[in-house]
């Protein structure tokens, strides 16, 4: 990866694009510190870190914390993933909608692009609201006037608009896959953070066993008890994280080919076919939007609470029901392994469609050795994508799962998404490289037919 950059450096036109990726990623994290006024960021603060692990967690990691600190982008681009999510859906709902994708061409491309622009406003708008909801439950708010509402749900909003715009333009003029990237530096910039609380955890720990607390009051001594990190179980984190990481880079670049020979055809004097080739199916299919759409889902409990004020009362039905969907709770694991395994199936039917690549290898007189054209070969792709999809379901839903059973038996609660994050980080890495090792390629072939 290293390589691949140091080499598009050295390449003018690459060289420009990754200096303007890297200007509109510094105007990102610029954004990301422009607080909001009217909001009282130190309690929220101290909010969302005393809910370590629930729905607020989340969307402070996927913001870079910026949803904590309450800044201009504090909505990040999720609604922009989400309005995708579900213009994706609609598509196979909607004739109409799946009809321009597949055949208005490059005009019905921009209708959708225009559809998901608008839909994205509008989750902003019902986002903000219901972040400014939320803070006002809290007691968070400097001010409660209408202005002050108005201030705070606009500047969410305009936020969010904004960075979908910021990522259309680092696709169409930077290194690509804008709004993976914003994404992905979002995640990357809590590393410092998470390394400093790892760092103080264990000097806590030093200073818990060497130094003399007969003098402490037991609420002192149970706080460094509760901070502390053994050494032993940071070097293990450390370890299975990195093993994490080398896990996804492999199921990310696993892949079955699937042999295909085409026939020999004589057109006039021309002879046409007779190659060999290959159909490459990936294991994990569908990428990282599973466990995205699972998100989405898992967390309505908890966004439908931000519009009820009675969800932050101990002991309310809400408040009980919200504690039930927690992301530390069993029972909300279970829901998110399954949904992350029912998703991964419905994205890859979408993705691949053995009827069509069957059709279509007929069409251009190839066939799998071993196997008849027609609906024996698609038989054949139907039984390889079921397995290959049960194995990249479960690989997901491992690595989504595998940090929240961590965190509930350790006293570190900075794993709790990090499967998710890991998947999210590697995914968009391996991409970004693949693209600019594509743009030298293509730049190369360029050069060589001038």
């Amino acid at each position: 990866m290293i390589q691949t950059v140091r080499n598009a450096w050295h390449v003018p036109e690459l060289r420009k694009k990754i200096l303007f990726t890297l200007f509109a990623l510094v105007i990102f994290r610029l954004g990301a510190a422009i607080p909001v006024p009217y909001i009282d960021t130190e309690l929220l603060k101290n909010m969302i870190v005393s809910n370590s692990g629930t729905i607020f967690d989340l969307l402070n990691t996927m913001s870079g914390s910026a949803f904590a600190q309450a800044t201009l982008f504090a909505l990040s681009i999720q609604p922009y993933i989400n309005a995708s999510i579900i213009i994706q859906l609609l598509t196979i709902a909607i004739p109409a909608l799946e009809k321009l994708q597949k055949e208005g061409g490059e005009e019905g491309k921009k209708k959708i692009q225009a559809i998901t622009r608008y839909s994205t406003l509008a989750i902003a708008l019902l986002q903000g609201f219901g972040y400014y909801t939320l803070l006002r439950s809290y007691n968070l708010l400097a001010s409660t006037s209408i202005w002050a509402a108005l201030v705070i749900v606009v500047s969410f909003t305009a936020g969010a608009v904004f960075l979908m715009w910021l990522g259309e333009q680092i696709t169409e003029f930077g290194i690509g896959n804008g709004i993976s990237i914003i994404l992905f530096t979002g995640i990357i910039s809590r590393m410092p953070s998470m390394i400093a609380s790892l760092f103080l955890g264990v000097t806590r720990y030093f200073k818990l066993n060497s130094t003399d607390l007969s003098g402490w009051t037991d609420e002192a001594v149970a706080s460094l008890q509760a901070s502390a990190l053994h050494p032993l179980l940071v070097l293990m984190l450390l370890l299975g994280m990195l093993a994490l990481v080398v896990f996804v880079v492999f199921i990310s670049n696993a892949e079955r080919k699937i042999p295909v020979q085409y026939a020999k055809r004589v057109v006039g004097r021309k002879v046409y076919g007779g190659q060999s080739s290959h159909i490459p199916m990936k294991l994990n299919m569908a990428g990282v939007l599973p466990i995205i759409f699972a998100q989405t889902i898992a967390s309505l409990p908890a966004t439908i609470g931000m519009f009820v004020p009675s969800s932050q009362v101990e002991g309310s039905g809400w408040s009980t029901f919200l504690n039930v969907f927690n992301t530390n709770s069993f029972l909300y694991m279970i829901v998110y392994f399954v949904l992350i395994v029912a998703f991964s199936y419905f994205y890859t039917s979408i993705q691949f469609n053995p009827v069509e690549v069957a059709n279509n290898l007929k069409k251009n007189g190839g066939f799998i050795p071993g196997f008849r054209p027609g609906r024996p070969t698609a038989d054949f792709l139907a039984k390889v994508l079921a397995r290959l999809t049960m194995f990249g379901a479960l690989y997901l839903g491992v690595v989504a799962i595998l940090p929240l059973f961590t965190s509930n038996f350790t006293s570190y609660q900075g794993m709790a998404i990090g499967g998710t994050s890991v998947i999210i980080v590697v995914g968009v890495a391996l991409e970004t490289v693949k693209n600019m090792e594509a743009q030298m390629l293509m730049r190369h072939y360029k050069g060589f037919l001038e």
